[in-house]
């Protein structure tokens, strides 16, 4: 399988060096560890941090800057960064008003960051952790207890460093990344498996003839493994499942992602979107607004999942607050 780098060992240092060098005003990286932080890193404000496995970018420190993320630590391909990376990214972004961690729920991150947040507390340090659980396809996976945390992870984010933004306190920034999470589902599918650096090959087998939904960002197995659907069948699919979930008022406000998994290209993703504003429309529900792009992938993954957020006043002007970072600018 050809890839585009040099050694397999090498690849998140290699990558999170291009990632600082691309954007030198914005990031820096902490000597001897995977964490990147903003450059003017502690704020006099709440810390928002999050982080997890490589290989899901722009996720996660693509998100670091104004109005998102003040941090984030980055594990191998796939895996949990440490629980010393976790504290030392909670330490570094920590300017005394305490830290929000935001965390996928996957076994490690949720087992590291908890062990860092200890190590932390003891340091004197206040942090606040919201764990997120969107994905509506499984209620445990091969990584979890529970829902997996996928692409409205983002989301907690942007409500997150906006409120933070504000000034407002922990316990504050802690309730809107809660309230997100609270209203917020995806489901995913896949058309290829991903190849991990290391292996050089697709993690899983999926024939010509056959796709996957339901999966989760690792490609751990779906819900079903059926033939090829068309992408509007596709769309109906995940999206009946989300709207199921959610269990929605007709008229409720909506924000919807269209989100790429890495090997898909743009023309389909907006293809997707076409049908998934027509299923809202027949069910009486409001786009509010409604992203699409390649936000949280799985590597080279052909694929995409869809998310829907339920959405007030209140996150509204989180949503829509201003933010700068490498991969996400509101203005």
């Amino acid at each position: 399988m050809k890839k585009l780098i040099n050694d397999p060992d090498d690849v998140v240092d290699e990558m999170l060096d291009g990632m600082v060098a691309a954007h030198p005003d914005r990031l820096r990286r902490l000597s001897d560890t995977q964490v990147v932080v903003r450059t003017d890193a502690p704020l006099d404000e709440v810390g928002v941090v999050s982080g997890g496995g490589s290989g899901h970018e722009p996720t996660h420190a693509g998100y670091i800057g104004d109005g998102m993320l003040d941090g984030a630590a980055a594990g191998d391909v796939f895996s949990s960064p440490t629980a010393d990376e976790f504290e030392a990214l909670v330490d570094a972004c920590d300017g005394g008003e305490g830290v929000l961690a935001v965390v996928k729920n996957y076994e490690g991150d949720v087992m590291n960051f908890e062990t860092a947040i200890e190590l932390a507390e003891m340091e004197g340090a206040e942090v606040a952790t919201v764990v997120v659980n969107d994905d509506v396809a499984v209620e445990d996976s091969l990584y979890t207890s529970g829902r997996r945390g996928v692409c409205g992870t983002i989301l907690v984010h942007k409500a997150a460093g906006a409120k933070a933004a504000e000034g407002a306190d922990l316990a504050d920034v802690q309730r809107v990344g809660q309230k997100v999470v609270d209203n917020v589902g995806t489901m995913g599918m896949a058309l290829t498996s991903c190849v991990t650096p290391e292996k050089g090959e697709p993690t899983f087998d999926l024939g010509d003839e056959e796709i996957e939904l339901g999966i989760g960002i690792h490609g751990e197995p779906g819900t079903e493994r059926t033939g090829t659907m068309s992408a509007d069948e596709v769309t109906d699919e995940l999206t009946e499942s989300v709207l199921a979930d959610l269990d929605l008022d007709e008229d409720q406000e909506v924000l919807t992602i269209v989100n790429g998994m890495g090997g898909t290209p743009q023309m389909e993703l907006f293809v997707v979107n076409r049908r998934l504003q027509e299923l809202l429309d027949e069910r009486g529900l409001d786009t509010w607004d409604a992203w699409v792009g390649d936000y949280m992938t799985s590597l080279d993954m052909a694929g995409c999942s869809i998310t829907v957020c339920a959405v007030d006043d209140e996150l509204k002007e989180l949503l829509a607050a201003p933010a700068d970072t490498p991969a996400l600018t509101v203005r």
